[in-house]
């Protein structure tokens, strides 16, 4: 009931506000023609033809739905439709007027254009000024006054700050007021955004005498030196700093107050934001069914999630462990997406298992990110890897051809070029079965190659972190350490991207920019957890695990690197496998019966039969930097 007296009160006001601009326009048309001075002979006509302009244009804009939206809300969509009923209104004034009076007789017809400009003018100006009311004085009053809301400086005065300060000032109920920006551009210094001042770059935070209590970081593609200096700057102030998180991650969901979060390493990482090919991604998956094996795991759970914006029919996520099920089954039901979601709980090693998979579900679409992918721990169970990364890839292989898939998508590693530990020659063992079946099928059978996921399960990112949290020491293996590094959120699109290009056989290449060093990475995420390197968390270089390289490499000598349509993404051509494919299976199959023995120098020796590119830790000479005994950084607390 109080809402329906409100809704009436509204509208009474909004049509009394149009019948004074309707009136100011139409008087105001013979003033500007008359030069302000009417001449007495026309007062009947506009004391006459006032009330039908009037009713004409209030009918008019009535169907035109003008009192049926939220004028704090006005866009250029509501200017549109002014302008649209504006226009209809003066025609059916034009033709009431020459039914009435042939010949325009008796006034001038310049009345009627200076009518309709006015009217343009006026009822526009109504609608901008209730919002820039409710936007900059109504809910800016309310915010200054309530001393609970927390004052917020924003660095970065681009398209996100504008966004985030657009939505904190027509929200009444934000927890937030803005007390200004901070911005590296000279030209935008001292600018005003939404009523708010651009204060000065990002070193002058130390310099700022406005007080204020948290700072947001709206400059999300800003590169990783860039992001170091504004956290640098930021945990100098000594106040709380957050950020609002860039669209590769955001993927589908808007920028919004609801998606702050704080600082994590990804920022620090500053690569360039992925601009996905929709349309082709949308062509592969929408109305298929997809299955994703090793689905609840680091990539696989986010390809799940991601494979939901583009509406497949269904999704049959295949995992062998039931947590990962248990987990990626509730985030999905909270994520209340349509489309049909088999969680299966099965082991890719159980041929039966999941050939009663492929009948029951007939997939579509196959991404295989199922794998051992610990190289420690596979060096020291060699058996595992082989029957998992190698045994296991060929079960789903073989029942992707028998049931006639449209494309299967290996999720491969870098650890697969030049490999020298087991890991990378199983993996790299599997992406030779993608090439191989390629020559014998019709079916797009590709390899997606890329670095570490920063935050996949046992990965460098988490445990420093848990390192850090209590109270250290951080362990890092060797000072010179380095590898490639991408967000789960890039690496799962890109393979998607990768999938959209599809080329039989080929070996697609994410772009994973330059390598990290480790302890540099150490020290960065030492340093956004509140501590100091060396003095408040030590460091302790603990050398080589077994199977560890000092670098990663993307491709192998033999491999040449072809641009796709996308840019951060290669395509290797290597027509270096000659072997045929029943030779190939003959051979997997020893090297599978050789992994029944668990014996890892015959594992070893039988993957450099196959891999003449493997080069086993256990018969290089070890270097004295790889010798390296653990030892703690001088100046350590």
């Amino acid at each position: 009931m109080t809402s329906n007296i409100i809704d009436t009160h509204r509208r009474e006001f909004l049509l009394s506000l149009d019948v004074v601009a309707i009136t100011i326009s139409f008087f105001g048309a013979f003033l500007l023609r008359f030069d302000f001075t009417i001449p007495g002979e026309y007062s009947s006509f506009y004391l006459v033809w006032l009330p039908v302009f009037i009713v004409v244009k209030m009918v008019i804009f009535s169907l035109f739905g003008l009192y049926k939206g939220m004028w704090r809300f006005t866009s250029l969509w509501d200017a549109i439709n002014i302008v649209k009923a504006v226009s209809v209104a003066g025609f059916f004034i034009i033709l009431l007027r020459l039914v009435f009076t042939p010949g325009f007789a008796g006034v001038p017809r310049s009345m009627f254009l200076l009518d309709y400009m006015l009217t343009l003018l006026t009822v526009s100006m109504s609608r901008i000024s209730v919002r820039i009311y409710f936007s900059h004085f109504f809910n800016r009053s309310f915010t200054e006054q309530d001393t609970s809301k927390k004052k917020l400086i924003l660095i970065g005065a681009g398209k996100t700050g504008e966004k985030i300060t657009r939505e904190i000032i027509s929200t009444p109920s934000s927890p937030y007021t803005i007390v200004g920006f901070m911005d590296d551009n000279p030209n935008k210094k001292n600018a005003m955004l939404h009523g708010y001042k651009v204060l000065g770059g990002v070193a002058d935070l130390q310099n700022i005498t406005i007080p204020f209590d948290e700072l947001l970081i709206t400059a999300p593609s800003s590169t990783g030196q860039q992001m170091r200096t504004i956290v640098e700057h930021c945990k100098a102030s000594g106040k709380r700093y957050r950020i609002v998180p860039s669209l590769t991650e955001l993927l589908d969901k808007d920028i919004s107050l609801s998606t702050i979060r704080d600082v994590s390493y990804v920022d620090l990482l500053g690569r360039e934001e992925v601009k996905l090919d929709r349309n082709s991604i949308e062509h592969l998956l929408k109305g298929k069914r997809v299955l994703i094996t090793g689905a609840g795991g680091s990539i696989g759970s986010e390809l799940v999630k991601q494979c939901l914006a583009f509406n497949p029919s269904e999704i049959i996520c295949v995992d062998c462990c039931e947590e990962n099920i248990f987990e990626l089954t509730s985030d999905i039901a909270m994520m209340k997406s349509q489309v049909v979601i088999k969680p299966i709980l099965g082991d890719i090693l159980a041929k039966n298992h999941m050939e009663k998979i492929f009948n029951e579900n007939r997939p579509q679409i196959i991404f295989h990110a199922a794998a051992y992918k610990h190289v420690p721990i596979q060096e020291l169970h060699p058996w595992a890897a082989v029957n998992t990364n190698v045994g296991g890839s060929l079960n789903i292989i073989e029942l992707a051809e028998k049931y006639r898939v449209d494309k299967f998508v290996l999720v491969s590693t870098d650890k697969a070029v030049n490999p020298v530990n087991v890991m990378g020659a199983t993996k790299r063992l599997a992406e030779r079965l993608i090439q191989t079946i390629s020559s014998k099928t019709k079916a797009e059978f590709l390899a997606v190659r890329f670095g570490n996921v920063i935050g996949s399960s046992g990965s460098a990112i988490p445990t420093f972190q848990k390192q850090v949290n209590s109270g250290g020491p951080v362990t890092v293996t060797h000072p010179e350490m380095s590898r490639y590094f991408m967000s789960v959120h890039e690496a799962a699109q890109l393979i998607l991207q990768a999938g959209a290009i599809g080329e039989k056989g080929k070996i697609f290449l994410l772009e994973m920019g330059n390598s990290i060093n480790i302890d540099q990475m150490a020290r960065d995420l030492i340093t956004l957890s509140g501590f100091e390197p060396d003095k408040d968390i030590p460091i302790v270089y603990t050398g080589l695990r077994p199977g560890e390289k000092l670098y990663e490499e993307l491709q192998s000598k033999n491999e040449k690197a072809v641009m796709s349509e996308h840019k951060k993404i290669l395509i290797l051509d290597d027509d270096n496998h000659k072997m045929t494919w029943p030779a190939l299976i003959s051979s997997v199959k020893d090297l599978l019966k050789t992994s029944e023995s668990l014996n890892s120098d015959q594992i070893q020796a039988k993957l450099k039969q196959l891999l003449p590119d493997y080069s086993p830790r256990s018969i290089l000479p070890i270097s004295k930097e790889d010798r390296l005994e653990p030892f703690i950084v001088k100046g350590q607390a």
